[in-house]
């Protein structure tokens, strides 16, 4: 028999993001929402395209007439059947359709960016899930193999116990950081199965064999820098603006209801009558029996109307000071979200230099914590140290160490949270695998539809 070792697939952190970007949920309800959204523009076109309806009717009338004391009577029928088309057109509404496909149009630019926005927390929430699990798999490699080592020193107490040449205490000691070691190890497993949890949850996948995660490229140079891009070009701060753009239309729709309406209406109606009467026996005149006749009637109907709205009770004026109000809200919006951005942009500023000063840092600690540990080793064999200076030397390896692998984490996450404070978090800019979504498709297919039932893709 020949066994053939297959590679296991290795997952890189690009290819993880091209999956969230793809995969992910709540990025593609997000899509769904603002195709919904795209609706709403051509919704607002209709208030001045005309409306076509059809109408029919049919009745039956039956007449009874007695004339005298029942000395005769006249009996008539009548059956009508009718049908006609109704055109209705909206010459002027005092620019309220215009306004509102204008509001409907920053509506859709506002979705547009707040679907920007979430893509790039999406990508940023994909970019630390893939780097827990990486650092919390390093984390329980390295229990593991603290846990080896103690295991090791408690034969190795012992060992030398049974020898004389230990104490009962040393071999206590090495026994009681093993059984720390052993719970620590057990938490960090529990950890790794969280993480990978929340990894399966935002990209779609469960990990395989993850790759180191890399820094993201073009991070700016300076905070400077950072915090003129994020001004200019984060979606949070665009989708706010154009809620401004919005809101003002929405008053001058509100306005609108003060001004004329101009409509003309336009109708056709066809109609098909039936008469069937008995002329009965009345005195002195000759029964001249049943008489049935037909009509059939066509008539069309063309006018104009103008409507000049004086007083409404005030609820067209209170509309009014309500939008304009609203209207004041979003312009303060714009303002507080120009703050967040600016102390998003500060706080991942300063976690990557943080991070960074800190891999400096604890490299360095790992290095010369490795080498007390060699060095406490060597004198414990020859008497000069105890068991437990060897113990806490290990102890200051493995605390280092993690802490060596939570700077790195640190750092990766750090720099996709500077990109999404600066609005460049995309997948366009990361020029990720597949496909990229472009929310235009669907609204240049549905801004100007006139009819039509299926969605553009064919629902």
């Amino acid at each position: 028999m020949l066994a053939f070792s297959l590679p296991s697939h290795a997952e890189t952190l690009a290819s993880a993001l091209a999956k969230a970007y793809q995969y992910n949920q709540d990025l593609n309800a997000s899509r769904a929402q603002l195709r919904a959204t795209d609706e709403n523009v051509t919704q607002a076109r209709a208030g001045l395209r005309p409306r076509l309806s059809a109408t029919s009717s049919a009745s039956a009338t039956r007449s009874q007439t007695t004339f005298g004391d029942d000395i005769s009577t006249q009996d008539a029928r009548q059956m009508s059947i009718g049908g006609g088309i109704q055109l209705d057109q909206t010459l002027f509404d005092g620019f309220q359709t215009p306004n509102n496909v204008s509001a409907a149009e920053a509506q859709v630019r506002a979705s547009q960016f707040n679907l920007a926005n979430t893509e790039q927390n999406i990508l940023s929430d994909a970019a630390t899930a893939y780097m827990n699990v990486l650092r919390d798999r390093q984390i329980a490699a390295l229990r593991r193999q603290n846990l080896s080592f103690l295991q090791e020193q408690v034969r190795s107490a012992r060992a030398r116990f049974e020898v004389g040449e230990g104490t009962r205490t040393d071999v206590s000691q090495a026994e009681a950081e093993q059984a720390l070691a052993t719970a620590l190890l057990n938490s960090a497993l529990s950890q790794v199965a969280a993480s990978e949890a929340t990894y399966f949850n935002v990209i779609g996948d469960a990990p395989e064999n993850l790759q180191p995660g890399k820094l993201p490229a073009s991070l700016p140079n300076s905070v400077a820098q950072a915090y003129d891009v994020s001004q200019r070009e984060h979606p949070a701060i665009l989708a706010t603006l154009a809620s401004v753009d919005a809101a003002s239309f929405q008053v001058k729709v509100a306005e609108g209801a003060l001004l004329p309406t101009v409509s003309l209406q336009g109708r056709v109606n066809d109609t098909y009558s039936l008469n069937d009467s008995d002329g009965g026996n009345l005195p002195g005149v000759r029964d001249s029996g049943p008489q049935v006749t037909t009509q059939n009637q066509v008539s069309a109907t063309v006018g104009a109307q103008i409507s000049i709205p004086i007083y409404q009770g005030g609820a067209a004026t209170s509309r009014i000071r309500q939008q304009k109000e609203v209207l004041g809200q979003r312009r303060i919006e714009v303002d507080g979200t120009r703050d967040q951005v600016r102390a998003a942009v500060a706080t991942a500023w300063a976690q990557l230099k943080a991070a960074r000063a800190n891999i400096q840092g604890y490299t360095a600690q790992v290095r010369a914590a490795q080498l007390a540990l060699n060095g406490v080793i060597e004198e414990r064999n020859v008497g000069q140290r105890t068991t437990l200076d060897v113990l806490d030397a290990q102890g200051d390896v493995i605390t280092a160490q993690i802490l060596l692998v939570g700077s790195q984490r640190d750092e990766v996450v750090a720099g996709y949270a500077l990109l999404s404070a600066m609005g460049r978090l995309s997948g366009g800019r990361l020029a990720l695998a597949g496909p990229t979504y472009n929310p235009n498709d669907h609204y240049i297919e549905v801004e100007d539809k006139w009819y039509g039932l299926r969605t553009p893709d064919g629902r």
